[in-house]
């Protein structure tokens, strides 16, 4: 894995250009939304996950030792933790989520209805049409984010990661300690997304208490236990595309709890049904703070 030295320098110039480059592409997003543009919107943020990849470039450092060849021997067990993970820890914590709550459990296609707007009635004729109902639909839907998903979204994920993982994690680690460098490389992963959940209610929406402040410190929890994640199948595999597939099953596993969870819960919103909530995210936030201790006992 990437052994360079870093400097405070090039430290800096990456996290200026990180943030204003995707700050700026997310006011545009917000300009999109504004104006009815949510499809040109919605690619743009893909889009914005190659930020960190270009901010590495132009903060002068290289690209070279990140473990960008494949590497399964001896690492098969990190590749199915990554692979499918995810998947298992978000379907735990959303059935914790939905133990709680059940009367947002939904079956009947409102989420899907919510989500197509205006062609909600068609999209649920179309499955009709297919033979299909709504539990199949969200059967295959569920198949397909676990077995191939991951690998389809690692294309996008790739970016952030050399970003984050591969670049700034290493240099906060070196800097403060394993400890306190992932808890900020965390929250700067977190506040990178926050204008999105000013503008537009990204991953919660805006109908709950203290938008969107309460909605940008839980992100950060998020994000903190999800690194701490993919920096741990990163260090152990010492490949790129390792975290690059982890990040790329939680992008597609938390759809799931989604498409079963009735729409506009509110501040609701906040604690699940995907992991990015604090209950559903009790799963992630656990076994977050078990690598942690398990890393820390072997360093003594």
């Amino acid at each position: 894995m990437n052994e360079t030295k870093y400097t405070d320098t090039n430290l800096s110039k990456y996290l200026r250009w990180v943030f204003i480059i995707a700050w700026v592409m997310q006011v545009a997003i917000w300009m999109f939304y504004q104006n009815g543009g949510v499809a040109p919107g919605q690619l743009l943020m893909i889009i914005m996950m190659w930020v960190p990849f270009l901010a590495v470039l132009l903060s002068g450092e290289k690209l070279r030792g990140m473990g960008w060849k494949p590497k399964f021997k001896g690492n098969i067990l990190a590749l199915l933790f990554s692979w499918f993970g995810p998947a298992i820890l978000t379907l735990i914590g959303a059935a914790v989520y939905f133990a709680i709550f059940r009367d947002q459990l939904d079956f009947s296609g409102e989420s899907l209805m919510a989500a197509a707007g205006e062609n909600g009635a068609a999209a649920l004729e179309s499955l009709k049409a297919q033979g299909l109902s709504y539990s199949q639909y969200i059967l295959i839907s569920t198949a397909s984010a676990i077995i191939y998903a991951p690998l389809l979204n690692m294309f996008a994920a790739i970016g952030e990661e050399v970003g984050w993982r591969g670049y700034l994690y290493p240099v906060l680690k070196e800097k403060y300690g394993r400890g306190k460098g992932l808890l900020i490389g965390g929250i700067i992963w977190g506040i990178w997304h926050w204008p999105l959940i000013g503008f537009i209610g990204y991953e919660y929406g805006s109908d709950y208490i203290g938008f969107p402040i309460t909605g940008m410190l839980v992100f950060c929890i998020f994000t903190i236990a999800l690194g701490i994640f993919c920096d741990v199948v990163y260090e152990k595999s010492g490949c790129i595309w390792f975290p690059a597939i982890l990040h790329g099953s939680i992008n597609a596993a938390a759809t799931i709890p989604i498409a079963i969870c009735k729409p506009d819960v509110g501040s609701f919103r906040l604690l699940g049904p995907v992991p990015n909530g604090l209950i559903a995210g009790l799963p992630f936030i656990i076994v977050a703070i078990l690598f942690l201790i398990k890393k820390s006992n072997v360093e003594k």
